[in-house]
């Protein structure tokens, strides 16, 4: 017991001498208090349940292009009968017809059901940051609340187009094509360069889309130089992530069990996992010393003053029956004394 005492003692002077580190574990005993596994599990789920909206307005629009390139169309179902012989591609090709002669109401619905289930993934998205903040402000009326959640919808697009766009830059080999223009591909080092660059625009896209969410997402006041080093924190550790995930998927990917679960199931554990990175780093803002605000303590209710008032005096019926049981008392105790 006493050696258990020793070590905890020792694991909070070290504690108490790093400032980071006491940061860290304030924010770690946030995020379990407020139940952040649990909220990032529950946002997974209206992830995926998103997701075939929105897969139904991309066959939309795939059907909008097929129809205006029959080339193409030809192209994709001779590819289809070569790849997958027999009747199953036959049904593949009656699929890809099907999809674009229904391509206007396939593309209607899919955005109206996707815009009913993006509303309910952004509202649980904002209830969980919130979460993460303890204090938390007045509800507002439901309709105010779509609204926002609405504005928060259309921004997080935006931070997403902005994020794969920089995805994009550095993915595309245009940082490649830079270097031969300027005709120094050839240099030594230029290759090392490259992927230096390529990792900074990777971190920079998802710092951009954290800052956004962290900041702007969660229903209190947040400060921007919060939001930034908690966005900072999450891109590092997303980025990492995803350098281990994609060599998992490759492993995983190779056996029979893997093809055919491994898409849906990388998915869920792609979302919940980088859900956790977003709530923790919500929970590292939250106990910054910019935000990190004192629990709200109620004053205590009016005091009232009342003076106490006891009445001493004896009734008229009370006073003669008093008197009764001393006169009885004292004629018992001479009828005694006589005796004796």
């Amino acid at each position: 017991m006493q050696l258990v005492d020793n070590i905890s003692a020792a694991v909070e002077r070290q504690i108490g001498r790093r400032p980071w580190l006491d940061h860290l574990v304030r924010a770690g005993g946030r995020f379990q208090r407020q139940r952040g596994d649990y909220y990032a599990a529950g946002i997974t789920y209206f992830t995926v349940l998103s997701l075939f909206p929105l897969l139904m307005v991309a066959f939309s629009v795939a059907g909008f292009i097929l129809a205006g390139q029959p080339e193409l169309l030809t192209r994709l179902q001779d590819s289809v009968v070569e790849n997958i012989p027999g009747s199953f591609g036959t049904q593949i090709n009656d699929l890809i017809d099907q999809a674009i002669s229904s391509r206007g109401t396939v593309g209607l619905l899919g955005l109206l059901v996707g815009l009913y289930t993006g509303l309910g993934w952004i509202a649980n998205l904002r209830a969980a940051l919130t979460e993460q903040w303890e204090v938390q402000s007045p509800e507002s009326p439901w309709w105010r609340s779509k609204l926002s959640d609405l504005g928060a919808l259309v921004g997080l697009g935006l931070a997403f187009v902005v994020s794969l766009g920089l995805s994009a830059i550095a993915s595309s080999g245009l940082g490649a094509q830079v270097l031969a223009a300027l005709g120094i591909d050839h240099l030594p080092g230029a290759t090392v360069v490259l992927a230096v660059v390529s990792i900074a625009l990777g971190l920079l896209a998802s710092w951009a889309v954290f800052a956004w969410m962290i900041a702007r997402l969660p229903r209190e006041p947040v400060s921007l130089r919060s939001a930034a080093r908690a966005a900072a924190l999450a891109a590092i550790a997303f980025e990492i992530f995803k350098q281990i995930a994609a060599i998992y998927l490759q492993i995983v990917l190779r056996s029979p069990a893997g093809a055919t679960f491994g898409s849906i199931i990388g998915l869920m554990v792609f979302s919940y996992t980088t859900y956790r990175i977003l709530l923790f780093a919500t929970a590292w803002a939250a106990t910054s010393s910019d935000n990190d605000r004192a629990a709200e303590i109620a004053p205590p209710n009016a005091v009232v003053i009342r003076p106490r008032v006891v009445d001493h005096s004896i009734s008229t019926g009370t006073g003669a029956a008093y008197f009764g049981a001393g006169a009885v008392a004292a004629l018992a105790l001479l009828l005694f004394g006589r005796r004796r």
